[in-house]
């Protein structure tokens, strides 16, 4: 068993010199029933916006302070601890830029072993520990309170999660062992890997108690008082607190190695074998099982210990850390996004096409922006029925209680359907969701331009259209500019924003500001053929097509795009996006560069098909129909190509491309094509986006003779 006491942390100490460091406040607290209760408040000296993080510094005072505690419970002074955070604020977690400060593997087994050393002792005080769980807590915040002896929440908490398999990394400092042993293996595993896997998906506080991660909660208006009222019943034995899911002898024998195996076959479908944090998760969890007794305990912290020091120093992790700063830093500031000052007010706005993305359209903008939303299309019945689906869909909200009744009222009432276009006059912010094809967009804007206001902005939904093109017959073209959303609307958090030669800086910082109020992440492209994640998929999905098309089957296909990390397969993505849609944006790319990707005439016979493939419960792709298979009869050949030089090509293409898109200043660095990747395509984390990983497998090199970061985003040691 490791003894933490004994551990030199003086190396990890000496990295955190411009830590913000979250300080550790003592106060004593007499409850009504005399008892006393030494309450520790942890609070960075920033406002809400900067939350409490654990960094190197952070956690020595703070393991001086529950020392300090400690003694003073030995001496009787004190018959309990609480522990809370300031406004709002428990913790973040980990201070995630001095763990990427680690030079070596040793220097990442200390960030382990001080978080195990100092956390886990809220569990080894003599007295009672209470976290009273006072707003935001993730990752090590959450562990702060899995370690202690009993838990409240405040029902207004903003979020609760163990979010570390979703940067490449395990719940190190407690979590893997204690949360199954608390809530049972089946909770355990939505909250440890399901969860950050699903877009890093998080619980809100009345979650969290139902499960049992915590014993009680409180409303905000007297959060601390009632926490500290309720901690002094526990204390009495006026108030049992029972886990009605901590788990059994009989879970632990058959139900605790059933999940597991399930779980493992899951992940094994959904997101390959590459990412390493999510087994290394799972095995942590299936060896929680031993049991909660001392030994039990301390193996499950040097398990985590073990796991948490080989994941830091890996691949995956710097990855990780790349994508996570594009996420959090580059894609709040986007580059070249005029002054918002610029911005035309945007008091109402019209969308062209009442279909179903015109629809997702609309139920956006009222949601986010609250303001007048006007829909039209071509005859009244589709009209009616695009006012419907948005309708319907406010109701579904306002029946999970996202939406008040006030509000989903205000909200049907903001929007109009109707064929006459004249009401666009008023309107300051136009976009199409139109068929797509050049002619049918420049006929809309057209007839629209006429109407609306000189100043009035114009923004098309194209997925791969020149932009310049559509605005070509525009009397004041400058106010055209390219507004791509990604499918899901309501989910998928990119949108590109096309700039042509001649869209003015107000008609820019209009569609910037405009996509900061609807809660998306905007990236600047030029006006080049499918911009950024249109351009790349359509070499994905060409090399997919190409491989088919040589004879290979489908579900080797799927297979050997694996190790990209992608979401889904290339063809379970096209049957998502839509075969037409996949068939139009080959023709587009293959038209300008011909010589670089492929199309195949015979797509757009699948493309005629109402499906075209089969499917298991997964969602992946296991064959064709027999309707396709009919359609692909003489158009496929008999020189299957193997895993290994689908894979080669897909990489070495994919490299070639995004050179070729720097070289043209599609955008102005290569981080945002990774950005732009992972928002709008799902490209994983632990990869850093594409460019990282294709460095990493020799792509770069291949492709043109170098690699996108000098030095490569490796881990320690590579």
């Amino acid at each position: 068993m490791t003894d933490y006491e004994k551990i030199d942390f003086s190396p990890i100490v000496d990295l955190a010199g411009d830590e913000v460091v979250t300080h550790s406040t003592v106060r004593d607290v007499r409850l009504a029933s005399g008892k006393v209760l030494a309450l520790i408040t942890l609070d960075n000296g920033r406002d809400h916006n900067r939350p409490n993080t654990l960094g190197p510094a952070t956690l020595t005072e703070l393991g001086q302070t529950i020392a300090r505690v400690k003694a003073r419970a030995a001496a009787g002074e004190i018959q309990a601890v609480g522990i809370t955070g300031k406004q709002y604020i428990l913790a973040a977690g980990a201070d995630l830029s001095d763990i990427t400060k680690v030079t070596s593997k040793d220097q990442a087994l200390l960030i382990a072993q001080l978080g195990h050393k100092v956390i886990g002792s809220l569990g080894d005080l003599g007295v009672p520990s209470f976290a009273f769980v006072n707003g935001l807590a993730l990752g090590g915040g959450l562990e702060i309170a899995l370690n202690s002896t009993y838990r409240t929440v405040d029902a207004s908490a903003a979020a609760i999660a163990l979010p570390e398999v979703f940067l490449g990394l395990i719940p190190g400092w407690g979590g893997a062992y204690l949360l199954p042993n608390l809530i049972g293996i089946e909770n355990a595993l939505e909250v440890v890997i399901s969860n950050p896997l699903k877009q890093n998906r998080v619980l809100k506080p009345q979650q969290a108690f139902d499960l049992g991660i915590m014993d009680a909660i409180f409303p905000a208006s007297n959060y601390l008082e009632n926490s500290l009222a309720w901690a002094d019943g526990v204390l009495s034995g006026k108030v049992k607190v029972e886990r009605k899911n901590e788990p059994g002898k009989i879970e632990r024998l058959t139900k605790w190695p059933i999940a597991i195996k399930m779980a493992r076959g899951m992940l094994e479908s959904k997101i390959g074998t590459m990412p390493r944090s999510p087994y290394l998760a799972l095995d942590l969890l299936d060896k929680a099982r031993s049991g909660t007794s001392p030994k039990d305990r301390a193996e499950g912290f040097a398990r985590e210990d073990a796991a948490l020091s080989e994941l830091v120093s890996g691949d995956q992790f710097a990855a990780s850390m790349y994508a996570f700063d594009l996420v959090q830093k580059r894609a709040k500031r986007p580059v070249g996004a005029p002054d918002k000052t610029l911005a035309k007010k945007v008091t109402k706005v019209g969308i062209i096409g009442a279909g179903l993305m015109a629809s997702q359209f609309a139920l956006l903008f009222l949601r986010k922006l609250q303001v007048p939303v006007l829909i039209t299309d071509l005859d009244q019945t589709r009209v009616d029925k695009g006012v419907a689906y948005i309708h319907e869909e406010i109701g579904k909200l306002e029946q999970k209680g996202r939406l008040d009744a006030d509000t989903a009222n205000r909200l049907r009432a903001l929007v109009t359907g109707t064929t006459d276009k004249s009401l666009y006059a008023d309107c300051d912010f136009v976009i199409e969701a139109v068929f797509e094809e050049v002619g049918v967009k420049q006929q809309v804007f057209g007839e629209i331009e006429q109407i609306i206001a000189e100043d009035a902005i114009l923004a098309t939904n194209t997925s791969s259209l020149s932009v310049e093109e559509i605005g070509s017959q525009l009397t004041h073209p400058e106010r055209l500019v390219g507004f791509h959303f990604f499918n899901p609307v309501a989910v998928m958090p990119l949108i590109e924003i096309v700039k042509t030669p001649v869209t003015n800086e107000q008609t820019l910082s209009t569609a910037f500001v405009v996509a900061k109020g609807l809660g998306k992440n905007a990236v600047l492209t030029a006006d080049a053929p499918g911009f950024v994640v249109n351009r790349l998929l359509a070499k994905v999905m060409g090399e997919a097509a190409r491989a088919v098309y040589e004879g290979t089957p489908i579900a080797d296909v799927e297979q050997a795009f694996a190790p990209l990390g992608l979401p889904m397969g290339p063809f379970q993505l096209i049957d998502l996006v839509g075969w037409k849609v996949a068939a139009h944006v080959q023709d587009t790319m293959v038209r300008h560069f011909p010589d670089r990707f492929y199309a195949n005439e015979n797509f757009h016979a699948l493309a005629e098909l109402e499906n075209v493939v089969e499917k298991d419960k997964g969602g992946r792709v296991t064959g064709w129909t027999k309707a396709a298979e009919k359609a692909l009869k003489g158009a496929v050949g008999s020189a299957p190509a193997s895993a290994e030089t689908i894979l080669t090509r897909v990489q070495d293409g994919l490299a070639q491309e995004i050179k070729l898109m720097l070289d043209e200043k599609v955008v102005p660095e290569v981080e945002d094509i990774d950005l732009c990747l992972i928002l709008g395509a799902g490209w994983p984390f632990i990869d850093g986006g594409a460019s990282p990983y294709l460095d990493r497998e020799g792509a770069s090199e291949r492709a043109f003779g170098g690699s996108f970061h000098t030095p490569q985003i490796r881990g320690i040691g590579n």
